[in-house]
C-alpha cells in the first residue's frame, strides 16, 4: 500500500454550494491552504470550461469533474495530490449516471469517492427521485466494498448524503421528523448502509450532537449553531479504524463562509 505524507492520508469533503460563486467568497483561498491529500467536492453546478482556472486545474492537484447533464445542478469532483490509478464516474446506473452525483477514484490501497446524494422534498416527484437513488446506490455499495475486498483496498465514500441519521445529527430533530432529510425510512436506509461500512466522523464523536456541517442562511442558524450532520465519510471497517482525526472545518464567523456546508475533514492513519 503506498505512503501518503508519513502514512497519513488527510480525505477532506464539502458541498461548495456552486463552486464558481464559493471561488469568490473564499474557497480558493482555503484550497491553497489545505493540507488534505484527497477534496471530494458536491454542488459544484457547473461545467469545466464555466470554471475559473483556480478551481478548474489547480496546480498541484490532479482534477476529476464529473457535471450534471441537466446545467447548473448537482455535479461532483475529485481532487487528489496524485494521479489517481483510474476513474470512474456514476455507478452503472442507467437513471442518474448523467445526474453528476457520484464520482470516484483509486488510489494505491484505497477507493475514494464523491457523492451528492439527491435532497427530496416529501410529497414531489423529487422524493422520489431520491428513494430510487437510494435503492440503486445501496446496491453498488454492496457491491463496491465486495470488490475492495477482493482485492484488498480500502473504500471510503465522502459527500453530501442529505439525510440525518440520528436525532443527535440535527438540532431541530423534533421539527423535522416528517420532512425530507430525517424521514424514518431514510433513517432505515441509513441503518443499511452502516451494516455494510462505518460512519467515521460519529465513531469518532460518540457521544456529542453533531459536529454538524449544514447550516440554513436563514435567520441566525450558524450563529446558534442550529444545523445538520449530513456530509459524511462512510468507510469499510478497515480503513474506518485507521482514522486518528475528524473534525468539521467551521468557519470562525457567519461571514468568513463560502458554502452553507461546512469542510469535513478525516485523517487515516495507513
Amino acid at each position: 500500500m503506498c505512503r501518503y505524507r508519513a502514512g497519513m492520508l488527510t480525505v477532506t469533503s464539502v458541498n461548495v454550494n456552486g463552486l464558481r460563486a464559493a471561488a469568490k467568497k473564499g474557497f480558493v483561498e482555503w484550497l491553497a491552504e489545505t493540507s488534505a491529500d484527497v477534496l471530494c467536492l458536491q454542488e459544484v453546478r457547473a461545467e469545466e470550461k464555466q470554471l475559473p482556472d483556480e478551481v478548474r486545474d489547480p496546480e498541484g492537484w490532479h482534477v476529476v469533474h464529473a457535471p450534471a447533464a441537466a446545467k447548473g445542478r448537482a455535479g461532483v469532483s475529485l481532487y487528489t495530490r496524485r494521479e489517481p490509478d483510474r476513474v470512474r464516474v456514476g455507478f452503472g446506473s442507467e437513471e442518474f449516471d448523467g445526474s453528476g452525483r457520484y464520482v470516484e477514484a483509486d488510489l494505491p490501497g484505497v477507493t475514494v469517492a464523491s457523492l451528492y446524494l439527491p435532497s427530496g422534498e416529501v410529497g414531489t416527484e423529487r422524493q422520489d427521485e431520491k428513494i430510487r437513488f437510494m435503492a440503486e446506490f445501496l446496491v453498488y455499495l454492496k457491491g463496491l466494498k465486495a470488490r475492495a475486498a477482493a482485492e484488498g483496498r480500502h473504500v471510503v465514500v465522502c459527500g453530501d448524503w442529505n439525510i440525518a441519521h440520528q436525532e443527535a445529527d440535527l438540532k431541530n430533530w423534533k421539527g423535522n421528523k416528517k420532512n425530507s432529510g430525517f424521514l424514518p425510512e431514510e433513517r432505515a436506509w441509513l441503518d443499511e448502509v452502516f451494516e455494510e461500512y462505518e460512519d467515521v466522523v460519529r465513531a469518532r464523536h460518540p457521544d456529542v450532537e453533531g459536529p454538524y456541517s449544514w447550516w440554513s442562511y436563514r435567520g441566525r442558524a450558524f450563529d446558534n449553531d442550529t444545523g445538520w450532520r449530513i456530509d459524511y465519510h462512510v468507510a469499510t471497517a478497515g480503513l474506518a479504524g485507521r482514522a486518528v482525526k475528524a473534525y468539521v472545518e467551521r468557519a470562525a464567523t457567519h461571514a468568513e463562509r463560502w458554502s452553507d456546508h461546512a469542510p469535513v475533514t478525516v485523517v487515516y492513519d495507513l
